[in-house]
């Protein structure tokens, strides 16, 4: 019935984590099909390619923030 649902009126995604500024996954609030953006901007599956992509995305994003702050309380 969850799919059924989705075939009808279209999936309702919503946000479940933010990997940067731009790249974010999301998951269907009915039948918990999970996508994530890929390089244009454009919902792709959320496979296991993509989660070991999030995730080295994630990390390098991060390690930026924290250089970025840290030089400017040093100023």
């Amino acid at each position: 019935m969850k799919h059924f649902y989705c075939s009808v009126f279209g999936h309702n995604y919503q946000v479940t984590k933010k990997v940067t500024y731009h790249v974010k996954e999301y998951t269907c609030k009915h039948c918990k099909e999970q996508v994530t953006t890929n390089g244009n901007g454009k919902l792709t599956l959320l496979t296991p390619k993509h989660k070991e992509i999030n995730s080295v995305l994630e990390r390098i994003h991060s390690k930026r923030i924290k250089s970025r702050k840290s030089l400017i309380l040093d100023r």
